[in-house]
């Protein structure tokens, strides 16, 4: 992207700022809140997120700072859409790349016409279980610790609402799709359950947040672009209170 000054506003992030973030691979979303909130200092304001995005996932993150934080829900509560790739013919315990594969199976048989066939089921309202390895909270613990502990615990079922499923690339094993979708869906529960609907396997490999209600990820900064041009504005602020 850009690094111009053409694209940045004068803000005002004490009154409030909604920041659209394109948040880079192996990232938390709280590394970037941190990152964010570390460039303001010394101002001591609120930074927030609108929705987690996995660590293995790159995208669209909303990050609201000062008074804009107490919309946050109001955020974090609209549609959501992604385009990603899923494996078909295996699966992984948290169903996406952050553990190894468990099982294997065969897909030679698996034609382009089921494929197809296989997302139908999960458009519309639909419920489903959050994957073990999610930042879900039971009795005050996430569930991804307890699953690193080897921990069994009961996972509570959420209803959804998925309007769009689509297959945009069939390369097998790959395959390539957009979703969109309500609040609180789990795109890698969703996959998981598309391979058992094909008698088969699968897990998320790649995943992108394209769109947040009506926020784009095209319109989004890259991290370290936005602290670099906020630590050189307090710095050109600075030079000339010394002048």
């Amino acid at each position: 992207m850009s690094t111009e000054n053409s694209k940045f506003k004068d803000f005002n992030f004490a009154e409030g700022e909604l920041l659209l973030i394109n948040k880079p691979y192996k990232w938390t979303s709280f590394d970037v809140v941190g990152k964010i909130r570390n460039s303001l200092k010394p101002l001591k304001l609120k930074v927030g997120h609108a929705g987690t995005l996995d660590p293995l996932a790159t995208g669209l993150l909303i990050i609201c700072t000062g008074k804009l934080t107490k919309q946050i829900d109001t955020f974090q509560a609209e549609e959501k859409e992604y385009t990603g790739t899923l494996i078909l013919g295996a699966t992984t315990p948290s169903f996406d790349m952050e553990t190894e594969v468990d099982k294997t199976f065969d897909i030679s048989k698996i034609t382009k016409d089921e494929i197809y066939a296989a997302t139908k089921p999960f458009i519309g309202d639909i419920e489903q279980y959050p994957p073990a390895h999610s930042a879900v909270k039971v009795n005050g613990e996430r569930l991804y610790v307890k699953a690193r502990l080897g921990e069994e615990v009961e996972l509570r079922k959420r209803f959804v609402n998925v309007p769009e499923f689509e297959i945009t690339r069939i390369e097998l094993p790959e395959i390539d799709f957009k979703i969109v979708c309500s609040k609180g869906t789990y795109i890698r529960s969703l996959i998981s359950d598309f391979g058992k609907n094909l008698n088969n396997g699968a897990y998320l490999s790649k995943l992108t947040r394209t769109r947040s209600g009506n926020f784009l990820l095209e319109n989004s900064f890259e991290v370290l672009e936005l602290v670099n041009y906020i630590r050189n504005k307090k710095e050109e602020a600075k030079a000339q209170e010394e002048a």
